[in-house]
Order: structure tokens, then sequence, then C-alpha cells
């Protein structure tokens, strides 16, 4: 009989960890594995088109969960999770992916109900418990199995942490299997010249964190620095749900759109989104994924934040942490060819999904 493994999916990132991972089961003989979509991310450009740009199927099980406080999405997916569990289908084994709430929720459903849970992307810190990402990652890497890792510092949290060396396995980074899984279709998508861009010559923006986006001040600021940026080089901004909103409600959204050399855009899947900004200049972020994915593809990455859980984007990859005040000056740095070149850390070679599934057939010992 197969081993029914479940793959947690609850917002974009976590689409593209779990792609590459579910093709190279779906290969494999001696296992099926089910997607659980959590519904964290519930827009259309969020999820559905990711689906289908990375060629998932329907999810197995899609719990709904939508938006919330924490404690809402937390316990919400943990009832959803539990019940199917219990009455439908119990996996053989369980892998959560990254830091959002229902990795937590369901590795702790999981833990609780005696079924082995991996954590794909173990072991990441900002060292900011301010941040309810970095709450996430400490629960689940404290309760998980297995620790999966994709770099070395990521080891070396974990070992800090007092995890044993049995638990830690460095398998390395998934985002990168999903680029080269689609990087046919990302060369072929042209997204710069269908917004009329210049190949090498604008910049993508985009910004979701509360700490940038929710005070009308900090806001306003930031949009001033990039009116000012986008005079110097053109600029794309992919338009989160949650900006777009507080644009709104501040009375800024007007003013910014009328603006040619800032393109609004609403939130774009990742094929076309990979298009933009393999072909970038320059990125302006404060998300996650993209430091990672900008350090593999070699290009100047500016992120709007006082921490990062991912420092070697910034150690050894081309990503650097900047303030609003400092943005112009290192933006100049970029344009006047100044910024330094990175390196691709050990193991970003599109085959950590292949490391993964040898890892979980060791496990099940199948």
């Amino acid at each position: 009989m197969k081993k029914i493994i479940h793959l947690i999916a609850a917002a974009r990132p976590n689409f593209m960890k779990i792609a590459p991972l579910y093709h190279a089961l779906n290969k494999a003989d001696w296992c099926e594995a089910h997607i659980i979509h959590t519904g964290q991310h519930y827009d259309a450009n969020m999820s559905d088109s990711i689906f289908a740009d990375l060629m998932l199927p329907e999810p197995h099980f899609h719990l709904g969960i939508g938006s919330g406080s924490h404690a809402h999405q937390i316990g919400n997916v943990m009832m959803a999770y539990e019940k199917i569990v219990l009455e439908t289908e119990r996996p053989d084994f369980l892998v959560v992916v990254g830091d959002v709430n229902p990795t937590a929720a369901c590795s702790q459903v999981a833990t609780k109900l005696h079924i082995p849970v991996a954590h794909l992307e173990a072991g990441l810190r900002s060292g900011d418990r301010r941040m309810p990402e970095e709450i996430n990652r400490l629960v689940t890497d404290a309760i998980c199995d297995t620790l999966w890792t994709p770099s070395p510092d990521a080891d070396e949290n974990l070992r800090r942490e007092g995890h044993p060396e049995s638990r830690i396995v460095r398998v390395g980074n998934i985002m990168m299997d999903s680029f080269e899984l689609l990087r046919d279709k990302i060369d072929a998508e042209k997204a710069p010249e269908k917004h009329g861009l210049d190949l090498g010559n604008y910049g993508v923006v985009t910004l979701h964190r509360p700490s940038n986006v929710d005070e009308y001040d900090t806001l306003k600021s930031l949009m001033d620095n990039l009116v000012e940026v986008s005079k110097k080089i053109p600029l794309i901004f992919a338009v989160h749900p949650r900006t777009k909103h507080s644009l709104e409600k501040h009375g800024l959204w007007d003013d910014i759109q009328s603006l040619e050399s800032l393109k609004l855009v609403e939130p774009v899947s990742y094929i076309p989104f990979m298009s933009l900004v393999k072909s970038a200049k320059i990125i302006i972020t404060d998300s996650g994924g993209i430091q990672e994915e900008t350090t593999y593809l070699n290009i100047p990455c500016l992120t709007l934040r006082e921490n990062t859980e991912r420092p070697i984007t910034i150690t050894q990859g081309t990503n650097k942490l900047v303030t609003i005040d400092d943005l112009m000056e290192n933006v100049t740095l970029v344009l006047d060819g100044k910024w330094r070149t990175g390196t691709k850390p050990d193991l970003w070679d599109g085959k950590t999904a292949g490391r993964v599934t040898q890892e979980i057939k060791k496990w099940l010992m199948v």
C-alpha cells in the first residue's frame, strides 16, 4: 500500500516550495502526495493562478480559512486539519513549509496525533520576536521530527537552540527548484516587454509588511521615496491587497496611480513575476523569498526591513537591508554599477526536491 504524504500550503511562497516536492513525489511508486490548501491566500492571483503556473492539481483538501487574527487562523486551521486527519485521511507523513500560521498549526495537530512531521526551510531566524513569523518558526522547529534546512546559518541556529544533530538535515533551497522547474516558461513569458519595460533597465517593487504599509507617515514617506527612485529608473510595483487597502485608506492611491514612471499592477502570479524579476536591474522589497531568488539570479536586492531570517543572502548574496532614509543612496550605488557581485550558496542548485524525497523514503523505510 502506498504511503500518504500531506503537503501543507497556505500562502504564495508555500505553493512554490511544495510544487517541486509534489512533482518529485508524484513520480515515486511508493507514495501519494496530497496537497492541503489552508486558504490563507484566497485572492485568485495569489492562489489559483499560481497553482496553475506550477502545474499543481486542485488541492486534495481545502480548509478555506481566509484572513483573520493570528489566533483565529491558527485555531481554525488546527480544528479543520484535525478533522481531516481523524475523520477522512490520516497521513503517514506530514511536510510543512515556511513560517506562516498554518505551518505552526498543522505541525501541532500532527505531532499530538503522533504523525511524523518535517519542516522544510527549518532553522531560519531573524532574531526579532516582534514578527509573528519568527514565533511560528520557533514553535514549528521545536516540535517537528526532522528539520530540513536551506543553508549553514540555519544549521547553526538549530544547534544553538539545542536541537540534536540527528534532526538537522541540510537539503538546500527548494525555491530554486521552482525556478528551474519553470525556467523555460519564465523565459518565454516576456513580461517586461508586455509592460513596456526595457530589459535590464527597470526595478521591481513588492511591499506588504505592516511596519512599512499600515501607518500613514511611514507609507507616505516610502511612496515619496519610490516616486523619487522612479525618476531615475522606471519601477513596476506589484501591489499586495494589504498595501492597496492602506494606500486607499490613507488617500495615497490616486496620486501614485497617475504616475507613468511608477507602474502599479495587481499581484502577479509566479511565472510573469519571475519573468519581471530575472530581467530587472534592481529589486525593492520587504518580502522573504525574493531575497533568495535575487541572490540566485545575482540581482541587487534592497530589503526594507530591520532584519532578515535569510542572512546568507547578505553575507554571500546580493541582498542588503536598507531604510527609507538611505533607500535612494543605495539605489544610486546600483545604478552606478557599484553593487557587489554575489555567489550562490551551497545546494541552491534546483535539486532539493530530490534530496527531500530520499529523506522521506528513509524516514518511512520503504
